[in-house]
C-alpha cells in the first residue's frame, strides 16, 4: 500500500528510539535480511505469565546492543522480527495479531491459525501437546513468545498449505490476493549474501537453493515445537513439517533436514559436475585452521557461553578439513576438500564451506550452505580461543586446587606435631587472603560451569529471565575472585621480600601469582564482573 519504505530509518515508524551507532540507520530491509547488527537476546523471550506478553513493552525494555554495522553481517534476530511486526502495528493502527488475522489468515481461509497468546477458546482444545524429548512423556504447557512476531504463530499443516500456495502463486490463492505480484516477486528475490554464489536472504525468507532448484524457506523452533517450510519457486512445490518434540539428542533437527534432502534427491535428482580437488591444499588449510564463533551471539552478558560455543576448523594431513560442528545424520563430522581458493566442498556430498579473507589476507569468517544462512562464523583471536583459554583456565584451576590441598595438609601436619607457622603478622594475613583467593577462583570457575550446564538443560530458566539472580551471584563471586587474585600476587611479592623463605615456597608462590595474573585477564576478558544481565 506504499505505507512503508524498506530503506528508511526505522526510527521514523517507532514511538521509541533505537540508539544510533556506526553512523548508519537500521532499515526495514536490514530487519528483513537479519542484518541490523543486533546481538542475540534470550531473556524474556519465552515468559511464563501471559500478562508479560506485550509487544511494545518488550521491545522498549529489551533493546539489544548493536555489535555490527547495519547491513553488513547476517545474525538472526528475534528482536528484529519483533521490530518489523511492531512497525506493522504502528503504521496500520491495529494490534499485530489482528492485522495478520484480517489481512492474511481470513483471506486465505486459515481458520485454525492465530498469533493470540494464550489461544482463543475455539482453538485451545485443538492444540497439540509439546514435549521436551521423545522419551520424556511429560506434556508441556502452551508456550508464550515475546516478541510475538518472532514465533508466536499457532497453525496447522492444512492452513500452511494455503499460505504456501499463496506464496508460490506470487500473492494469490484461488480468487484471493494477499500481495501484489510485484511485491511477492521482490519478497522472493535475493537481497543479501555473505558470499557471492552462496545462499543468503531474500526478504523474510532465506535461500535454500539445492539440486538446481530455486528454493526459499524458513525454519522455526520453540522449546517443544520444531518446524520447517520450503518453497520450490519454479517447480510450484511446497513442503512443511512440524514436530512436537526435539526427539532424542535433537533428532527433530536431523530428521527435518534429512526429509527435505531425501525429497529433493528423489523428485529432483541432480548430478552436477564435481570440481577437481586442489593439488596443494596445505597452504590454504594452514590459513583457515583455528577457532570461530557465530555472528548470532550475545556479547553483553554471556561471553562464557560464547567461549564454549566456539567451533574449531581442523586440517587433516591429506589437506581436507574437518569442522566437528558440521555432521551428517549419524552425527559424524563431515570432511571438506578444497576446490578453489578458500572454497571447499563436502567429500561425497554437495554442500560447501567458503572462507572470506580481509584485505591483508587474514581470515574474517566462513559460511556454509550446509546450514541455513542465518549466521556466519567469525575468526576468534588466539587469546580468546577455546583452544588456548580452556587449557590455561584448567591449569590455573589445578594450581589453585593444589595450593588449597597443600594449605590444608600443612595445617594438619603442623597441628599434629604442635608446630606453628613462623610468619610475621602481615605475612600471615596476606598468605591467608591468597589462599582464600585461590578458593574463590575455583568456586568461580566451577560456578560458571554448573550454571552453563544447568541452563542448557533447563532452557526455560534462561528464556524466562529466572537465571538473573544466579548471574548476580556469579558476578559477586567474580569480584571476590578478582580481589583474591590481587592478594595472591601481593603475597608472592611479599614472599620474595621477606627473609628465610625457601626456594620451593618462592617457586610455588610465584606460580600462583602468574596464575592470578592470567585469572585477572580472564575475568575481565569474559565479563565475569560486568554485572550486566542483558542477555
Amino acid at each position: 500500500k506504499g505505507k512503508l519504505d524498506l530503506d528508511r530509518d526505522i526510527n521514523a515508524y517507532l514511538d521509541f528510539t533505537i540508539p544510533k551507532r556506526y553512523g548508519e540507520p537500521i532499515t526495514l530491509r536490514d530487519l528483513m535480511t537479519h542484518t541490523p547488527g543486533f546481538e542475540d537476546t534470550a531473556r524474556g523471550l519465552m515468559p511464563t505469565d501471559p500478562d508479560a506478553v506485550d509487544l511494545g513493552k518488550y521491545l522498549k525494555t529489551h533493546i539489544p546492543a548493536r555489535i555490527f554495522p547495519p547491513g553488513e553481517v547476517v545474525a538472526y534476530s528475534n528482536y528484529g522480527c519483533g521490530l518489523a511486526g511492531y512497525i506493522v502495528q504502528r503504521v496500520s493502527g491495529m494490534p499485530f495479531e489482528d492485522y495478520i488475522r484480517e489481512h492474511i489468515f481470513e483471506p486465505l481461509g486459515m481458520d485454525h491459525s492465530t498469533f493470540e497468546q494464550p489461544l482463543p477458546a475455539n482453538l485451545a482444545p485443538l492444540m497439540a501437546k509439546g514435549y521436551k524429548s521423545r522419551s520424556d512423556g511429560k506434556p508441556q504447557p502452551f508456550e508464550l513468545v515475546n516478541p510475538a512476531p518472532a514465533g508466536a504463530m499457532s497453525t496447522t499443516a492444512l492452513d500452511m498449505a494455503r499460505f504456501m500456495i499463496a506464496q508460490l502463486h506470487k500473492g494469490r490463492y484461488r480468487d484471493t490476493r494477499i500481495l501484489d505480484q510485484a511485491t511477492a516477486e521482490l519478497m522472493h528475490s535475493p537481497q543479501h549474501t555473505e558470499v557471492p554464489g552462496m545462499n543468503g536472504f531474500d526478504l523474510g525468507f532465506y535461500q535454500e537453493n539445492r539440486n538446481g532448484q530455486r528454493i526459499i524457506g524458513h525454519a522455526g523452533d520453540t522449546n517443544w515445537f520444531h518446524s520447517d517450510l520450503h518453497l520450490l519457486l519454479d517447480a510450484d512445490v511446497g513442503m512443511f513439517v512440524s514436530f512436537n518434540s526435539a526427539g532424542n539428542r535433537g533428532g527433530a533437527h536431523v530428521i527435518r533436514r534429512a526429509i527435505f534432502r531425501a525429497f529433493m534427491d528423489r523428485y529432483y535428482p541432480y548430478h552436477p559436475a564435481s570440481p577437481p580437488t586442489v593439488d596443494d591444499a596445505a597452504a590454504d588449510a594452514g590459513r583457515v585452521v583455528g577457532w570461530y564463533q557465530s555472528s548470532r551471539r550475545n556479547e553483553s552478558a554471556l561471553s562464557m557461553l560464547n567461549l564454549f560455543a566456539q567451533m574449531a576448523v581442523v586440517a587433516l594431513p591429506d589437506g581436507t578439513l574437518v569442522i566437528p560442528a558440521l555432521t551428517n545424520a549419524a552425527k559424524k563430522p563431515l570432511h571438506w576438500r578444497q576446490t578453489g581458493p578458500l572454497r571447499y566442498q563436502e567429500v561425497h556430498g554437495r554442500s560447501h564451506v567458503v572462507f572470506v579473507a580481509n584485505k591483508d589476507g587474514s581470515i574474517r569468517y566462513w559460511a556454509t550452505d550446509d546450514l541455513p544462512p542465518v549466521m556466519v562464523f567469525q575468526r576468534v583471536s588466539a587469546w580468546y580461543s577455546q583452544g588456548l583459554v580452556k587449557p590455561l583456565v584448567s591449569l590455573v584451576t589445578l594450581l589453585c586446587l593444589i595450593t588449597l590441598l597443600t594449605w590444608f595438609c600443612g595445617w594438619w601436619v603442623r597441628k599434629h606435631y604442635g608446630r606453628r607457622l613462623d610468619l610475621a603478622g602481615s605475612q600471615r594475613t596476606l598468605r591467608l587472603l591468597s589462599r582464600l583467593g585461590a578458593l574463590a577462583l575455583v568456586v568461580l570457575v566451577v560456578g560458571w560451569l554448573v550454571f552453563l550446564i544447568y541452563m542448557t538443560s533447563h532452557i526455560m530458566v534462561l528464556l524466562s529471565g529466572a537465571a538473573v539472580p544466579w548471574m548476580y551471584v556469579l558476578y559477586v563471586l567474580g569480584v571476590l575472585a578478582l580481589l583474591g587474585a590481587l592478594a595472591m600476587i601481593a603475597n608472592a611479592v611479599r614472599a620474595w621480600l621477606a627473609p628465610r623463605r625457601g626456594w620451593w615456597v618462592l617457586a610455588g608462590e610465584t606460580l600462583l601469582a602468574l596464575a592470578a595474573v592470567y585469572a585477572i585477564w580472564f575475568i575481565f576478558a569474559f565479563d565475569l564482573v560486568s554485572f550486566n544481565v542483558q542477555y
